[in-house]
């Protein structure tokens, strides 16, 4: 492919895998498996957050009350442009609509579910995850809150209480909408 092709928009574009789930579920471990596996781009957008602000997350989450950083989040969560790119959220990225709708025109939302003890016990290991709370709730407070607005828009839900990282990958790989994974290098459709 020559330079010039590359610079110009395929006629029709693959879709995105966006995984949501609360932080901690491990949504960038199993996003990178599972974009190695397909051959695509990883995108994690607490990264993005990160290189816009030139700082931790954790530092960025400190800076804000929780509603001002809801809206950041969501401000860069519309900004992203992506195909046949697997992108980690951050887990408070259902609390905005218009960020949930976006991601849901990028492709296809999987759920990376996760059980609480589980969760607890990663963040306790990396308390400077970032994590969007507001004074006075505990994990398992937005834990439960979540799981509604987690139901609510996934397309796919991945229960990964008895997988490791790359069986979760693999799992989503195996499971996800034949529409999903029927585009070439090219754009074009092709038969599954």
């Amino acid at each position: 492919m020559s330079s010039p092709e590359l610079l110009t928009s395929p006629p029709k574009l693959a879709p995105c895998v966006i995984l949501i789930g609360m932080a901690g579920a491990g949504k960038s471990t199993v996003g990178s498996l599972l974009a190695r596996e397909l051959g695509w781009a990883f995108l994690d957008s607490d990264h993005v957050m990160e290189a816009l602000y030139g700082a931790r997350l954790q530092d960025i989450t400190d800076a804000m009350d929780k509603e001002s950083f809801l809206d950041v989040e969501a401000a860069v969560i519309c900004s992203i442009r992506a195909h046949r790119t697997v992108i980690g959220t951050g887990g408070s990225v259902v609390y905005r609509e218009a960020a949930m709708r976006h991601l849901a025109g990028l492709g296809c939302l999987v759920h990376l579910d996760v059980p609480l003890g589980v969760i607890e016990e990663r963040i306790a290991r990396n308390p400077e995850r970032g994590l969007a709370i507001a004074p006075g709730q505990t994990l398992a407070d937005i834990f439960y809150e979540r799981e509604a607005l987690y139901a609510r828009w996934r397309q796919l839900h991945c229960l990964s209480q008895n997988r490791n990282a790359r069986q979760c990958a693999l799992w989503i790989r195996e499971n996800l909408p034949p529409h999903i994974l029927c585009h070439d290098s090219q754009g074009e459709t092709s038969q599954p």
